[in-house]
């Protein structure tokens, strides 16, 4: 639902993007700032709270197509732009202000003018002759009855019940308990919307909706790359030069074997089917990279033993066909 604070606030330069941002590039943006200001990685920092609470209330209006299109109508109107509000050349927003003023008043609430806007049909209704949103006649004044208003609500939960799914309990910002399931799959940044469970209406129109934006924490040893679970996995020399089987971890289950073929260089990436993340719309993989590990410290033996290596092993300089295209590019 609308708020009237829209008119003063640019979601736009808060994310730092131009107006015709794809949804790729916004979604882009909003990890690489979320990830920024999160107050996990910056803890005690009121500021970085502050800013991590902007841009995710900023992401949450621009990610929402219909929401995006009802804020920039909105802050159309907020800087002069015109409309009709209906046939018979009815005027524009100064002239629906005008008629809602004398009707409620010497003062208008700008909340019950954007409720008018939300009627029939939700968001980003189009206006038609009998009003805001609404078809012609049977509605009292401008709008009809007016949709009460959302309940919205934070919460941070760890990794593991991100991917996992778990029924929680939360507090609006009205006050009140309420229960929301927390789905299998639930993205950082992600809102859970709750219909029609918000605050009822004021005169017999639909309730409004509870609202829940969830932060997830970052793991220790997973990322996430859409269903996918990435994990980066060490391996030794010996392993990556004459190849072995591994364990490697999963979330939250047993961990798995893999082969590592012999020659495995560092970074190859090994695919374990159907460990990623697991929804309704599908099921990830987990991708293992693999790290060949330097060791920091090394015994007499092993130095020993490694300089025999160097004598007897692969000749010639591995840099010299990275060498020869840098000189002929």
């Amino acid at each position: 639902m609308a708020s009237q604070d829209w008119f003063e606030k640019d979601f736009y330069q808060v994310l730092g993007v131009s107006k015709d941002v794809s949804a790729v590039d916004l979604k882009k943006t909003y990890r690489k700032l979320a990830r920024k200001y999160h107050p996990d990685s910056n803890p005690g920092d009121t500021a970085a709270e502050a800013k991590f609470k902007e841009i995710s209330e900023a992401y949450a209006v621009l990610s929402d197509p219909a929401q995006r299109e009802e804020y920039d109508q909105i802050r159309a109107m907020g800087s002069g732009a015109r409309f009709t509000a209906g046939g018979g050349g009815a005027g524009g927003f100064e002239d629906v202000f005008s008629a809602f003023t004398q009707n409620r008043g010497s003062t208008a609430d700008f909340d019950d003018i954007f409720a008018m806007f939300n009627q029939g049909g939700g968001r980003g209704g189009r206006f038609g002759s009998g009003g805001f949103g609404q078809p012609s006649g049977g509605f009292r004044g401008f709008g009809g009855p007016q949709r009460g208003a959302d309940v919205r609500a934070r919460t941070t939960i760890d990794f593991v019940t991100a991917a996992k799914g778990e029924t929680i309990t939360l507090q609006g910002e009205d006050g009140r308990p309420f229960k929301i399931k927390i789905p299998a799959g639930v993205a950082d940044g992600q809102k859970i919307r709750l219909r029609g469970k918000g605050r009822p209406s004021p005169d017999g129109g639909e309730n409004g909706d509870i609202v829940v934006e969830v932060a997830v924490r970052p793991h220790p040893v997973f990322t996430r790359d859409g269903l996918n679970l990435r994990v980066t996995v060490p391996v030794t020399f010996a392993e990556a030069a004459l190849g072995a089987t591994i364990e490697v971890p999963t979330l939250g289950g047993d961990p798995v074997k893999l082969r590592v073929a012999p020659g495995t260089p560092s970074g190859r990436v090994l695919r374990v089917k159907g460990r990623g993340i697991v929804t309704q719309k599908g099921t990830g993989d987990l991708l293992a990279e693999v790290q060949v590990a330097v060791p920091s410290h090394l015994d007499a033996a092993a130095r020993e033993a490694l300089e025999r290596f160097a004598e007897v092993g692969p000749q010639g300089n591995p840099r010299a066909e990275l060498m020869a295209k840098a000189r002929t590019s």
